[in-house]
């Protein structure tokens, strides 16, 4: 139960954190955003790890950079998928990426009950569909693309996450290896293209967004240590569910009818997996 409680509260830290940079994304670049609010989190997270003199192990440099690699690719390739598509072809795509660390969770021999089973195809089910899918209209090929890159990346990204339970360092690592993609990215792209830059005023919604998603991989780590990677994995995915409802709450955004199915049908297999 207390790995479950713990992927819960990284979905609801992920979804919050998410919810806030979509805010900021509407006045500044999403690249600029990603990469600040990263360059936040690493400056907190190396501070926390030299002040409780923590060992960076190899484990930790393992899988940190290569969680780091995956997660800053996953990314990129996410908003090159908003670029050339919508949000309503993209983020149903992108959130199937949850499938990954479910599947590699199962063939490890990992054995959810009957319940749970039945838990964690009603949450996949939830999560798609809160995320807003456009069941009408055609898509081109490169948001397909794009998007299902962006799943992978985000469901790799988690499986690495789940090799270690060395939680700080891992951290530490995780940021020096994004921070390096999503910056050296973005120097590029603003010489090729100057665009109005991140101010003073969006330090503190930028290390809301940053320290949010530190904080969730970090409960991530901890909730994969004590239970099974194909429960909490889906636990800690239904963060679209989350900032749905945030949006909804705080951005007086109307909600459509299947992101109301989606929302419910999460919380029904919430339910089961708690329940089994």
């Amino acid at each position: 139960m207390t790995a479950a409680l713990l992927a819960l509260l990284s979905s609801a830290m992920w979804g919050s954190a998410d919810y806030v940079g979509g805010v900021l994304s509407r006045r500044r670049a999403a690249l600029q955003i990603a990469a600040g609010s990263q360059a936040i989190a690493l400056i907190v997270v190396w501070a926390a790890a030299l002040a409780t003199g923590t060992a960076i192990t190899g484990d930790a440099v393992r899988w940190g950079l290569l969680a780091g690699a995956c997660g800053g690719l996953a990314v990129m390739a996410f908003y090159a998928a908003l670029a050339a598509g919508t949000m309503g072809v993209v983020a149903p795509i992108s959130a199937l990426g949850l499938i990954v660390p479910v599947v590699a969770g199962l063939l490890a021999g990992e054995r959810p009950g009957g319940l749970q089973l039945v838990g964690i195809a009603v949450a996949v089910v939830g999560v798609v569909l809160a995320s807003g899918p456009e069941l009408s209209g055609g898509a081109s090929p490169r948001p397909l693309l794009f998007a299902g890159l962006a799943g992978l990346g985000f469901g790799l990204t988690l499986l690495l996450l789940a090799q270690t339970d060395d939680t700080l360092p891992t951290l530490a690592m995780m940021r020096v290896s994004s921070v390096s993609l999503l910056g050296t990215i973005l120097i590029i792209s603003l010489r090729r293209t100057p665009g109005r830059r991140l101010g003073v005023r969006e330090l503190p919604a930028l290390a809301f967004v940053g320290l949010g998603d530190l904080g969730a991989n970090g409960l991530f780590v901890l909730a994969s240590a004590s239970g099974l990677l194909s429960v909490v994995s889906v636990l800690s995915s239904l963060y679209p569910a989350v900032t749905v409802l945030l949006a909804w709450r705080f951005g007086r955004e109307r909600l459509r009818r299947i992101q109301v199915a989606g929302v419910a049908t999460a919380l029904v297999g919430v339910i089961l997996l708690a329940g089994g």
